[in-house]
């Protein structure tokens, strides 16, 4: 074999080595990058089978009937404790104002689809109606 032959064979051994270490490599890291991209959680629909026994946060937070004083020490406080952004504060009468010019029927429809700079149900996204109107309660006893 001559030396062009020899040094061919050898050039041809070397990229067939470093083609089966790339791809091993490359095997590697698909599989790092299939470890890290997958799902860390399922999405459970009420009512699915393959859900298993998972009960749903809100149903459970709602079996236990939270107190309005709970629900405003918890959820309301930072806002309506402060007047942040015109809530009525508690304490005062402003909510009582509030109750007297529009009634309970709007307070409610207010506190529950949001109004002005209020979130829909404030912060409390995993409260009931009966909660949020039990919390509405608590802060008009404040009054």
């Amino acid at each position: 074999m001559n030396k062009s032959a020899a040094k061919a064979v050898r050039a041809l051994g070397a990229l067939g080595l470093g083609l089966a270490l790339v791809s091993s490599v490359q095997a590697a890291n698909d599989e790092e990058i299939i470890k890290r991209i997958e799902p860390v959680g399922n999405v459970c629909v009420e009512g699915d089978d393959t859900c298993g026994s998972a009960a749903a946060a809100p149903a459970a937070a709602a079996a236990g009937g939270r107190s309005g004083e709970e629900i405003y020490s918890t959820k309301c406080t930072a806002c309506h404790g402060t007047g942040v952004l015109g809530a009525p504060k508690y304490g005062t009468n402003e909510l009582a104002l509030r109750l007297e010019e529009k009634g309970m029927d709007t307070l409610m429809t207010h506190a529950l689809n949001g109004f002005n700079a209020m979130p829909a149900k404030g912060t409390c996204t995993d409260c009931s109606d009966d909660e949020i109107k039990s919390a509405i309660e608590y802060m008009l006893e404040g009054s």
